[in-house]
């Protein structure tokens, strides 16, 4: 199974990945995080992209995951500081996801939010549910989420599961992970010596909905005291997975919780415990400063454990010692927020550097200005320069350098400094009466004006094209790491396909050895093919007699055999639901009577066989096990119906006419045939010489029909002798049957083999 993860490095993240990994899922990575940040050594291939990045599509296509996991509200590459520009980036980047999921038009796509959706709901004076006036924007946006997977899910009718969390916590390894109530009050007591319980009242969701649009008073309870319902990460890890390995999912959103809702009170006694002293004194105070009005929010997750059987396996008494004892070693790391807000001080800093830099070019430009005054000034007098014209050169190279704005400041400047120079020999009145002074004006202005527009406009083409030049490089760059990957994925998954020991490849060429025996020999030799493949020293094939019963064919061991010769298998429950079902049975409950997993083999509709592994180490009881056993499980079906259909064939012409007696060549072979699967082992039989001298064919065979089973094979050697194989018989069991020959008047004894 391929799946894509999309999110940041977390706990929860890191869990996620040894699960996958252990259930031996080809594991893809999606994350906005630079490459500073390490990937996990597990994940299979990792992208670097912005999640807005139109190489998202490209992504999903390269990869094709079967199930796609979005961390959503556990996603810490979202920043909530700018709590509106991220929103808007966070609905974008969901949207983007669910049109490139949309697109590959296949698999699953999960989509992890949290009791943060209920942000808005209050309890007045009368304990009615409302809608506080002011929502948290970052709840809004999970919210949001919700509602756009849901749409998106009818629209396209794809397979869309929306999770939502109550109160996630667990080991952290990031700030963000902190900010959970668990932790909060864990820091709390560790920076303070004290636990604050605050809050008013509890709002129990009863069941899952889409995201909040409209308050149903039905679907919420009040309760006078703070609780809720925390989630541990292992706990979640557990509960994701069993959301990805299910074939399908009744409802669109689960609410998942923890076993049972606790109250602030316990956490922190819970955390008052672990700071006892030796005489059984805690150093940590508990105070009560309830807030009228401020409530919390307990989800219901009644229909998702229902629905998967499923149980809380760290509650807060184990998993609340262990969060304290980690943040108490890492305290450092966490009791201090990494986002304080600026001083004053910082900011005035901030604010002069800003004002210092947007100052410099025009205290440039003054700079500038005296030595060109002064050169101006030299050369007024002068036969040689009294035609070249300072302030002109002036104005161009500040148009030239800074643009439009500097080649007005510089104009400016030049204006007053020729004023200046005028008013040596004139009053300012006849200057600024002077038709001369204003023509010179406007020239410098027009200069100025028009070559720094031109710079300008010069600067902002430049810039376009490097921006354009840099998202095609960005573009290149992308389709360069998504090529690379995919040469590296058929890289690995050609070796896997040539070397692997559980590799399609190793799997059929184990299963063509059946196509060599022969077609009487097929079934035993099945058994052991599926021992090799399944690498379990106890396999049994059990042949469906009717619609209730099963007769063992063959087995590999005495541990195989121990549901004995035949078996009532629409009795064994679950293990007949899933089989009935055309799906592999795992015995995830260790159930002794069971095996660890089972498959069966259909020839239409009807069952024909069940296989049956019993010996498998628990780390290898995953869906990878139970695909390579369906895979198996056709390959042998193929030999095996094809060995029917050639026996049936021959049906004819390997009885005795008008009798169930087979013919000499017929039933030595089949003999052969059970005496090589004995001595290796899969099956047990027994061979009985009957003393009918005195009868005929069709005598013998009228009377042996009603003494023999279905599975037993009548037959006659090429001297003429009746023989009777019992089939997955010893000797001692032989005894009972020939005791019964004998009471109906016929004569029998034990043989080893068939007599040449």
């Amino acid at each position: 199974m391929d799946v894509l993860l999309i999110g940041s490095t977390s706990n929860l993240m890191q869990k996620m990945v040894d699960k996958l990994d252990k259930e031996k899922c080809r594991i893809f990575l999606l994350t906005e995080e630079g490459k500073e940040i390490p990937s996990y050594r597990r994940v299979f291939e990792t992208y670097r992209f912005d999640y807005n990045n139109v190489c998202i599509r490209e992504i999903f296509n390269s990869v094709k995951p079967d199930v796609t996991i979005f961390f959503g509200a556990y996603d810490w590459n979202f920043k909530w500081d700018n709590v509106q520009n991220t929103s808007v980036s966070y609905s974008s980047a969901i949207l983007n996801m669910l049109m490139a999921f949309a697109a590959q038009q296949k698999g699953k796509f999960i989509y992890l939010s949290s009791d943060e959706v209920f942000d808005g709901i209050s309890v007045n004076k009368a304990l009615e549910i409302v809608n506080q006036t002011e929502q948290n924007p970052k709840a809004q946006a999970i919210a949001m989420g919700e509602k756009m997977c849901l749409d998106y899910s009818r629209m396209v009718k794809g397979d869309i599961i929306v999770l939502r969390i109550d109160h996630l916590y667990g080991i952290p390894t990031r700030w963000e992970e902190v900010q959970n109530v668990c932790a909060q009050m864990c820091m709390e007591a560790i920076d303070t010596g004290e636990v604050t319980i605050d809050g008013d009242k509890s709002i129990y969701v009863e069941e899952a909905e889409p995201a909040v649009e409209t308050i149903n008073h039905e679907r919420f309870t009040v309760d006078m005291e703070k609780q809720f319902s925390p989630v541990y990460v292992p706990d979640a890890v557990e509960y994701i997975y069993q959301v990805v390995a299910a074939q399908s999912c009744r409802q669109s959103v689960y609410q998942v919780s923890g076993s049972k809702p606790v109250s602030q009170t316990e956490i922190a006694e819970l955390i008052q415990q672990k700071f006892k002293n030796r005489s059984g004194e805690s150093s940590v105070a508990i105070a009560d400063q309830t807030q009228k009005g401020k409530n919390s929010v307990v989800l219901s997750g009644f229909t998702f454990m229902e629905e998967f059987r499923l149980r809380s396996f760290n509650p807060p008494e184990k998993a609340v010692p262990k969060l304290v004892d980690y943040l108490q070693k890492n305290a450092s790391r966490f009791s201090k927020r990494s986002d304080v807000e600026e001083s004053l001080a910082g900011r005035m800093k901030r604010g002069f550097l800003e004002v210092v830099k947007a100052l410099v070019p025009f205290v440039e430009n003054m700079i500038l200005f005296i030595p060109f005054f002064m050169l101006n000034n030299r050369t007024t007098d002068s036969a040689y320069f009294k035609n070249l014209d300072f302030y002109l050169l002036y104005i161009l190279l500040f148009a030239i350098v800074y643009g439009q704005q500097q080649a007005i400041f510089s104009c400016l400047l030049a204006i007053a400094g020729y004023c200046f120079r005028q008013m040596y020999q004139r009053s300012g009145f006849d200057v600024m009466l002077d038709y001369n002074t204003y023509v010179w004006m406007a020239q410098l202005l027009i200069l100025g004006l028009v070559v720094g527009y031109m710079r300008d406009q010069l600067r902002s083409i430049r810039e376009e094209h490097a921006g354009e030049i840099q998202f095609l490089l960005k573009q290149l760059a992308d389709l360069s790491d998504i090529n690379g990957s995919n040469v590296r994925v058929k890289d690995v998954l050609s070796d896997h396909l040539l070397n692997q020991n559980d590799s399609m490849g190793k799997i059929y060429e184990i299963t063509s050895k059946l196509g060599s025996y022969q077609p009487v020999e097929v079934l035993f030799y099945a058994a052991d093919v599926l021992s090799q493949i399944m690498r379990s020293k106890d396999v049994a094939i059990y042949s469906v007699a009717n619609r209730s019963y099963a007769r063992l064919f063959s087995a590999t061991s005495a541990k195989a055999r121990s549901l004995g010769n035949s078996v009532n298998y629409t009795e064994m429950t679950e293990m007949y639901e899933a089989i009935s079902q055309h799906r592999v049975y795992i015995n995830k409950n260790m159930a002794q009577e069971y095996p660890l997993m089972a498959s069966a083999i259909y020839e239409g509709d009807e069952l024909q066989m069940i296989l049956m592994v019993w010996d498998i180490p628990w780390e290898r009881m995953t869906l990878g096990q139970a695909d390579m056993l369906a895979i198996t499980g056709y390959l042998i079906q193929d030999a095996v119906l094809r060995a029917n259909r050639y026996m049936a064939a021959l049906e004819q012409q390997r009885y005795i006419e008008g009798t169930h007696i087979l013919e000499p060549e017929a039933f030595e072979e089949l003999v052969s045939a059970f005496m090589r699967a004995r001595s290796r082992n899969l099956t047990t039989c027994a061979l009985l010489n009957l003393d009918t001298a005195q009868l005929s064919r069709q005598e013998v065979n009228e009377r042996l029909g009603r003494l023999v089973r279905q599975t037993d094979y009548l037959g006659q050697d090429s001297k003429g002798n009746l023989h009777v194989l019992l089939a997955n018989t010893d000797v001692a069991g032989a005894g009972f049957v020939q005791q019964r020959f004998q009471d109906a008047g016929m004569g029998c004894q034990v043989e080893e083999a068939l007599a040449v």
